[in-house]
């Protein structure tokens, strides 16, 4: 299974650092899909599953975790990358994985959307709403986040993360 991907640039006006890395999403990894089933997908790969919720309808990002999000109910459209960012559908089934710094938000969903998300180990997630003040400050700490040991889908190796 191929994930589409996408990269974003930083934006220092809104104080959104985005990555080098790309957004990956996986479109329908299980059907019918469940929390259950993606907390364990995610748990058997490494990635700590967390949280079942929906998605905040305000651009955040997270400068300290990546970020896998396991659509198990509902459909949403997310913009991702920050206020000048690209519209998503997300449907039930779908993962969307996201770099740290990479910002997204709701901009419309379904009355019973709801993820489970997950992070790799030791990797501890803050939202943040950007600050231009603090735009170089929360870009470092993004180039400071490793890289997770496997693909919270796959396992393997994440392949289209590679840091130059």
């Amino acid at each position: 299974m191929s994930p589409e991907t996408q990269r974003f640039d930083g934006d220092q006006a809104s104080g959104t650092p985005n990555s080098a890395l790309p957004l990956l999403i996986y479109r329908q990894v299980m059907s019918p899909a469940s929390a259950e089933a993606f907390e364990a997908l995610f748990a058997r790969h490494g990635w700590v599953p967390e949280w079942r919720y929906g998605l905040y309808p305000f651009d955040h990002f997270h400068s300290t975790a990546h970020e896998a999000l396991g659509v198990f109910r509902g459909q949403a459209v997310a913009r991702l990358g920050g206020p000048q960012g690209e519209r998503f559908t997300l449907a039930a089934g779908d993962v969307l994985i996201l770099p740290a710094g990479v910002a997204h938000a709701c901009v419309s969903a379904d009355d019973d959307f709801c993820m489970v998300g997950a992070y790799p180990p030791g990797q501890r997630w803050a939202v943040e709403r950007g600050d231009p003040a603090q735009f170089g400050a929360a870009c470092a700490r993004v180039a400071a986040v490793p890289l997770p040991p496997a693909d919270p889908v796959g396992g393997g190796p994440l392949s289209h993360w590679q840091r130059v």
